[in-house]
């Protein structure tokens, strides 16, 4: 496993594991997952090195941080917990008591990492970052972040907090690679970190999918699997499977190796099961050469997907495989 050090957090896994899944319905992954697999997901996390654990309040409305809060057991003061608030009235007082509830939720009297979950179109950073500031003055939070921030929000938190915000979580990956054009370079410049969440584009970067073969569920409404965003990300994923095959890897490790390779990066994603969590553990194995890094880099800003929820050619296409369906054809 490989590590990053994080001013108030030490050493910090570069790969963690994101749990929205656990407790949540829209993954569909049941009352057996978030009992046992979710607890065995954790334990083995933890045997391979992992010490960044990411959950949210408003992750199965406070399921997932219990879940995670009672898998760590013993060891959740050993590891660093990262929590968010959504900032719904987030004035003091109640960043001051949401705290409390993902305190005990979570069994912690710290948390380690409190991020701010998104920023609020309406209430200003200097009134949110107020209430942050007296957790760290009290000793309840090791650090603030933030999430889906951009850089010229970040840094008004920044000045509104009075000391480093020390990351800011956000969609990042080889499909997603918009932060590389400021985040990580003010990341690595003021020795902050950005946690790249939906590192594999919900399954995107793994290869399985293209215009004649598009996944249904929750991934079903994501615009990057609509069926022109499908075609486009083509010359991507061969350059993926390219490096892959060098590696004797599959394209979702190279996709996350990728990530690492960057400077001041942490990734996030999730996993389904245990095999899964050693299969995104593995990724922190990988070192991939200057040429495949420069190539996926110039891969990933070469792909442009298209916008919105559904284009037309994707209401038109679906239509078309409706029909077909049920024709038997």
């Amino acid at each position: 496993m490989q590590f990053l050090e994080v001013p108030g957090l030490g050493p910090v896994s570069r790969i963690g594991l994101g749990t929205w899944q656990f407790g949540s319905r829209e993954w569909g992954y049941g009352e057996s997952y978030a009992e046992r697999g979710a607890r065995e997901i954790v334990r083995r996390a933890r045997e391979l090195g992992v010490t960044l654990f990411d959950t949210a309040e408003i992750y199965g409305f406070g399921r997932s941080e219990r879940i995670l809060g009672e898998a760590l057991g013993g060891e959740r003061g050993e590891v660093v917990v990262a929590s968010k608030i959504f900032p719904v009235a987030p004035f003091p007082p109640v960043v001051r008591q949401r705290w409390a509830g993902s305190a005990r939720r979570l069994g912690l009297q710290r948390i380690p990492l409190y991020q701010v979950h998104q920023p609020n179109p309406v209430v200003p950073d200097s009134v949110t970052m107020a209430g942050m500031r007296e957790l760290l003055d009290a000793d309840r939070i090791a650090a603030a972040g933030v999430s889906n921030y951009s850089l010229a929000r970040w840094q008004a938190a920044d000045a509104a907090l009075g000391r480093p915000v020390v990351s800011n979580q956000v969609q990042f990956s080889l499909a997603t690679a918009g932060p590389l054009a400021d985040l990580v370079p003010f990341a690595e410049r003021e020795d902050r970190v950005v946690l790249a969440y939906s590192p594999l584009a919900q399954g995107l970067l793994g290869g399985r999918y293209d215009a004649d073969h598009r996944p249904g569920g929750v991934r079903a409404t994501n615009p990057l699997f609509g069926t022109e965003n499908l075609r486009r990300v083509q010359p991507l994923l061969d350059v993926l499977r390219e490096v892959a095959a060098a590696h004797d890897a599959k394209p979702a490790q190279i996709a996350l190796a990728w990530l690492l390779g960057l400077p001041r990066v942490v990734v996030i994603p999730g996993a389904s099961s245990v095999e899964q969590m050693e299969f995104n553990a593995a990724a922190a194995e990988l070192r991939l050469a200057d040429d495949e890094q420069a190539a996926l880099t110039a891969a990933a800003r070469a792909f442009t997907p298209v916008s919105g929820i559904r284009t037309f050619a994707d209401h038109l296409r679906e239509r078309v495989d409706a029909v077909r369906e049920r024709l038997g054809v």
